[in-house]
């Protein structure tokens, strides 16, 4: 581990209490917790923030239609944040809310201090708004000229007096910053997109609204009662805020941050807005701005009408806590999707864990029990396996370099690599053949050399699976402490004579799944009434439209082709677009973008057919021209597209 730095300052966003707590808010928190503990064991000064964004338009709206306050609607959702964390036992060292008071006093203090040194201006803003991501799009960027590119819903006209961030004053700055860190954002391919959307050029950013009243007011020293702050700058100085900026400050001495975790949506926010109020406030920017990507399930996106929301609780309940911080941690790299399923989870479970980790300590129990009461020693450990030693000492100089790199399945690949030289060794020395043959020595090397690998496995994985960790601990005579950490792994010693104890079996066996999938009907029942009667309204809205009878001229009026998609890619910042270059049998492709990206992959439709609109009038989305429209079908069930039922030559008219 790099002891440049005393202290290793650790951040989640904090969670929007628009909703409770899903996968991907506990995939967040879960590598944050591991960053924050492997700190800690390596003896580093550590803290780790988390908690709740409550502020905004949405939560005004959200309580509203509750019957309650802001305020007691932010409370009951932030403290469900806050009680499966503990139910987690995620280390936070402090666990923020931006309705805190000292929270509030710091954020007007950073609004003081950019204000007074010229980067905040007032003006008249006027621009698209979606509440829903709380986000200011331009006309170029929306789709159909109304919805939102990244969540689909409708965006409203704001025009309002507001109070400017000087964003534009610091793209140079940003730029300079990217080209001279290298990993300052990650995964790297992350970056790229952001320094391009930079050098596209930054426009000034509107901080304040006259809307709405749930927000943090400005300072009084500006005497404009009536503005409150935008919700991105409030929450985004909650980093600081949360270390006494702007009142007692005690704990600044942990910035700059050295991990910031963030899911790929947010990523401009934090990548772009937050470093330039840090260049603004005078204060060090973080060292890594870490993106992850977004948890499908079974191959599907997730959404409550589907009925396929993973609940991290439940599942942490039906198969262990420990094996669901592993499999979400070892299943997908850092920065790409990952797909959740319990089968998925249990053949983790079953191998990786039953087999390999948990098989390997059985058999150090059974061979130390049956051949040496128990008792182990490394004195002989060197003399005959130093060939496995070297193995694994390579291996382990550098695993720890993919911690701050965020490589964490590389960190547990490598680790399992260790396994393996330990279960190998097994099989390539039969102890019991040793024993037979007198070779008492040469026995008692290989039990101390297994129980040493499981000994620094064990210090490696605590911040993983921290409970499980802690048995085999026990087990093997060992603390989890620095003191250890820096014996078996940094300095490469061999433990002292130690005692086994035996354990219960940490990873039974898993043969069936243990959760059920909610079914579309029970989610529809649990939604709440005005959702409900939305459904209702909206169906008779449908049943109305049926009976807008056309004729069969003005049917004929539509030119309805079977086209064969030749190229399908994702349109960047949009979660519902996907950009294709269909043959229509006209000697040219069309550009056709369709808003299929949740339901297909863009790899998988090069190569099918799709009938399509062919004389809709082209129309720009996001900026780009897309000439026709694919035909499809959704329900309850999803999304489909229309086919024809066996392949047809491109360009074919459907009649």
């Amino acid at each position: 581990m790099d002891k440049s730095y005393k202290n290793v300052y650790i951040t989640t966003p904090i969670y929007y209490v628009n909703d409770v707590a899903h996968i991907g808010h506990a995939y967040t928190t879960i590598i944050a917790d591991m960053l924050a503990r492997y700190s800690r064991l390596t003896g580093l000064d550590t803290y780790f923030l988390t908690g709740t964004d409550e502020h905004g338009q949405k939560i005004e709206q959200s309580a509203k239609q509750r019957g309650r306050t802001p305020q007691e609607y932010a409370d009951e959702i932030s403290g469900k944040f806050r009680t499966l964390w503990d139910d987690f036992d995620i280390s936070y060292d402090k666990f923020i809310r931006t309705t805190d008071e000292e929270h509030k006093i710091g954020v007007q203090k950073a609004f003081e201090t950019m204000y007074n040194k010229g980067d905040i201006y007032k003006g008249d803003y006027e621009g698209f708004y979606c509440v829903s991501c709380e986000t200011f799009f331009t006309e170029k960027q929306l789709v159909d000229e109304q919805f939102c590119p990244d969540c689909g819903k409708p965006t409203n006209i704001v025009k309002e007096e507001s109070f400017f961030f000087k964003l534009s004053k610091y793209e140079d700055k940003l730029i300079k910053w990217y080209e001279e860190n290298e990993d300052c954002i990650l995964p790297r391919s992350k970056k790229n997109e952001i320094v391009n959307f930079v050098k596209g050029g930054l426009k000034d950013l509107s901080i304040s609204r006259t809307s709405f009243d749930w927000g943090v007011k400005l300072p009084e020293s500006i005497n404009e009662p009536k503005h409150v702050m935008y919700v991105w700058l409030d929450a985004l100085l909650n980093y600081i805020t949360a270390l006494g900026y702007g009142n007692k400050e005690e704990n600044m001495n942990y910035w700059p941050a050295k991990v910031q975790l963030v899911g790929k949506d947010i990523l401009r926010f934090h990548a772009i807005y937050w470093p330039a109020f840090l260049m603004s406030l005078d204060l060090p920017l973080p060292t890594h701005i870490a993106a992850h990507g977004w948890w499908t399930r079974d191959g599907e996106k997730m959404s409550k009408s589907k009925g396929n929301v993973v609940n991290p609780k439940e599942v942490a309940d039906a198969y262990g806590l420990d094996a669901f911080r592993y499999f979400m941690l070892r299943e997908v790299p850092f920065g790409q999707d990952g797909d959740f399923s319990q089968k998925a989870l249990m053949d983790r479970i079953n191998s990786d864990l039953g087999n390999d980790l948990g098989n390997l300590l059985n058999r150090i129990s059974g061979m130390s029990g049956k051949y040496f009461d128990f008792k182990v020693n490394s004195v002989d450990v060197e003399k005959f396996h130093k060939k496995e030693l070297d193995e694994v000492n390579e291996i382990l100089e550098n695993v720890e370099s993919y911690i701050f790199n965020m490589q964490l399945n590389r960190y547990l690949e490598d680790i399992w690599k260790v396994l393996t030289i330990a279960n190998k060794a097994i099989g390539d020395y039969e102890p019991w053949a040793k024993m037979k043959e007198g070779k008492t020595e040469e026995a008692m090397a290989l039990v101390a050399l297994i129980t040493n690998i499981m000994a620094k496995v064990a210090l490696l994985l605590d911040s993983v699976m921290p409970e499980k960790i802690s048995k085999i601990a026990d087990s093997l005579g060992i603390e989890i402490n620095t003191d250890t950490y820096n014996k078996l792994i940094v300095n490469k010693e061999l433990l002292d004579e130690t005692t086994i104890t035996k354990v219960e079996q940490l990873f039974p066996r898993i043969e069936e799944v243990l959760l059920e999938q909610a079914s579309t009907a029970d989610v529809s029942k649990a939604e709440p009434e005005e959702k409900a009667k939305a459904k209702i309204d909206q169906k008779k809205e449908n049943d109305e439209e049926s009976d807008n009878l056309i004729t069969i001229d003005q049917f004929f009026e539509t030119t309805l082709k079977v086209g064969t998609i030749i190229e399908a890619e994702e349109v960047p910042k949009s979660k519902k677009l996907l950009k294709l270059q269909v043959d229509l049998g006209e000697g040219k492709n069309r550009q056709i973008l369709a808003g299929i990206k949740e339901f297909y992959d863009a790899k998988d439709l090069v190569g099918t057919q799709a009938c399509v609109v062919a004389n809709l009038k082209p129309a720009k989305l996001m900026g780009m021209l897309s000439e026709g429209m694919l035909m499809a079908a959704r329900d309850e069930n999803g999304l489909s597209l229309i086919r024809p039922e066996t392949p047809k030559k491109s360009g074919t008219k459907i009649s």
